[in-house]
């Protein structure tokens, strides 16, 4: 299978390319914000600063990218069209407001006046989300355990923004027994596995066998990955809320960290398989991110058992989690899986009207793979100087990190625009 097969179903290059260049925007918004943030990342992940960060990186930056990118894949995932092109368009611009709106009001600490009514709005911008992808997916012939992640990742997105919005509330009206810390805990912990794991697997069960060119791989492993990932969730999730014994909680963390190892062996066994030897950028973007799943693993389980750490520190492991999760995973595998997407819709939008009428560049001449491998491996380093910064309490290294990102934000721009713009070149079949 490859992305052409199902061109026809694509919704239009301008539903996808607006969300492609806000997000780009907002990594560079975002590693500005890291920069001034400063001493405050080495202090409690509940800081305003850190939530604020924590949330332009998860709905500015990496959101908008996967919405743009969802809605062109959703032919290949359900083999169907996008529900409602005009409802994607009208979602990408409440979403963009509601981003901005959201991270201004945890940046000037205002959780009584402003932050109730960003959340609101957020809330909103993300359900029209999920309505557009469920309804896409009810029109689907193709109920497959792939898609099955999928929808389930966006089921558990409109849970996240739930809790997310009643916390925001809670500031205003105080209705919640516990600390808001206590589902702050829940917020997060559903929505980077409930919605960024499970969407990733998803996805990634699809695209990296059709960019490895890998076949006759055991579906099996993904079925586990789904009911242990789920069940555990599940499980914790209702522990937290209605049983509080946190001593079962490991148990449901096992389950979970099971079934990510489930999907790390499909990935593994279509990497041996693969037909396809030689690794684009884009492939190896997507490679060190499966490796990097390792790391907020580890991570959780040092939270887990870390009763006899100080508080101080332990709050600095918190915020590595988050940091691992967000960066160390996700956007190391949405950098990558740019150059797998965006080149092929800017191409689709471009040329696929000339096939057969001259001969037109490949997606991947549409931008620079030098500029690609470039922030790649300036990427590894801002990840190993920020775990380190974090973890030491060493301002010097979250500074260096912080100015890596926003190298790497920079380049990462210039390729998205390079795409953006792109002109037309035809070449001369004789030459």
């Amino acid at each position: 299978m490859n992305l052409s097969i199902n061109s026809n179903y694509a919704p239009a290059a301008s539903v996808i390319k607006p969300h492609f260049i806000f997000g780009a925007i907002a990594l560079l918004v975002l590693s500005l914000m890291i920069i001034l943030a400063d001493t405050t990342l080495l202090g409690a992940y509940f800081d305003s600063k850190i939530i604020a960060i924590t949330h332009m990186a998860v709905l500015g930056w990496t959101i908008m990218i996967v919405f743009g990118a969802l809605y062109q894949l959703i032919p290949v995932v359900f083999e169907t069209s996008l529900y409602s092109e005009k409802l994607a368009k009208f979602t990408f611009w409440l979403s963009g407001f509601s981003v901005l709106f959201l991270t201004y009001s945890f940046w000037i600490t205002d959780y009584t006046r402003l932050l109730p009514y960003a959340a609101l709005l957020m809330f909103v911008s993300l359900l029209l989300f999920v309505i557009n992808v469920i309804l896409s997916y009810k029109s689907s012939q193709k109920k497959n355990i792939s898609s099955r992640f999928v929808i389930t990742a966006v089921i558990w997105l409109a849970i996240t923004e739930l809790i997310g919005t009643l916390i925001a509330f809670n500031f205003k009206f105080n209705f919640f027994a516990d600390s808001h810390l206590h589902y702050l805990k829940i917020h997060a912990s559903i929505g980077l596995i409930g919605w960024f794991l499970m969407l990733i697997i998803g996805i990634g069960s699809i695209l990296i066998p059709m960019f490895f060119v890998s076949h006759q791989l055991d579906n099996k492993k993904l079925e586990k990955s789904y009911y242990l990932i789920n069940f555990g969730l599940i499980a914790i999730s209702i522990n937290w809320f209605f049983i509080h014994q946190d001593f079962i909680n490991p148990l449901f963390w096992l389950l979970i960290v099971i079934g990510i190892i489930f999907f790390i062996s499909f990935v593994y066994d279509s990497y041996k398989k693969r037909i396809r030897k030689v690794l684009d950028v884009g492939m190896k973007h997507t490679m060190i991110s499966i490796i990097t799943i390792v790391l907020p693993v580890i991570v959780s389980l040092i939270i887990m058992i870390g009763f006899d750490l100080e508080s101080t520190l332990l709050f600095r492991v918190s915020t590595l989690f988050g940091f691992t999760v967000i960066f160390g995973f996700v956007t190391t595998l949405i950098l990558g899986q740019t150059y797998k997407t965006l080149p092929f819709i800017i191409w689709l939008e471009k040329y696929q009207a000339l096939v057969g009428k001259t001969k037109t560049p490949m997606p991947r001449e549409l931008y620079s793979e030098k500029i690609a491998h470039a922030h790649l491996y300036i990427y590894i380093f801002f990840i190993i100087f920020m775990i380190l910064g974090i973890l030491f309490k060493k301002i010097w290294l979250v500074r260096i990190g912080s100015y890596f990102l926003l190298l790497v934000a920079i380049l990462y721009n210039i390729n998205v625009f390079k795409m953006i713009f792109h002109k037309v070149k035809t070449i001369d079949k004789n030459e």
